[in-house]
């Protein structure tokens, strides 16, 4: 791969990747592991999840979850119900004392996009983020559907 041409899915990897990173910079007086603070947010948005669903948003193993769990439990930042029907799943809240950290992590994540678009007119960000929604709706409906098996074994 030559570097002055980068890939879309490279170019997209890097990008994410160094966004993660400036924000854990940021955000590390706080004392969370970027792990933690994912589960936080995709959980501040799906309240009432079970742990194999927010797994499945992290896209990490359930036993990961479980100890990324435990910790935020230990600090009182998210509790564990029993489901109503199934006394096998246990659904997941944030707790009041969570709700402060949400509103902190909002500036850092303003300061780091901020970074990030430095320069990028407001045409070109509206461009972006279309183009991008366009393309995640693409591939959730691709990943939908069955790949053949010719192209399974051989791209």
């Amino acid at each position: 791969m030559n570097d002055l041409h980068p890939t879309l899915g490279f170019l997209l990897h890097d990008v994410a990747r160094l966004l993660r990173k400036r924000f854990e910079q940021r955000a590390r007086n706080l004392g969370f592991t970027r792990s933690q603070w994912q589960a936080i947010v995709y959980l501040s948005r799906n309240e009432g999840i079970h742990q194999a669903g927010l797994a499945e948003l992290l896209e990490i193993e359930p036993i990961t979850l479980v100890r990324i769990l435990d910790k935020l439990a230990e600090r009182d930042l998210i509790e564990r119900r029993q489901h109503p029907t199934d006394r096998r799943t246990w659904l997941l809240f944030l707790k009041e004392a969570a709700r402060p950290l949400l509103a902190a992590m909002q500036p850092i994540g303003e300061a780091t996009r901020a970074e990030a678009l430095d320069g990028v007119s407001e045409a070109d960000r509206s461009q972006l983020l279309q183009t991008l929604t366009q393309m995640k709706t693409n591939l959730m409906a691709a990943t939908r559907a069955p790949v053949a098996e010719k192209e399974a074994y051989y791209g």
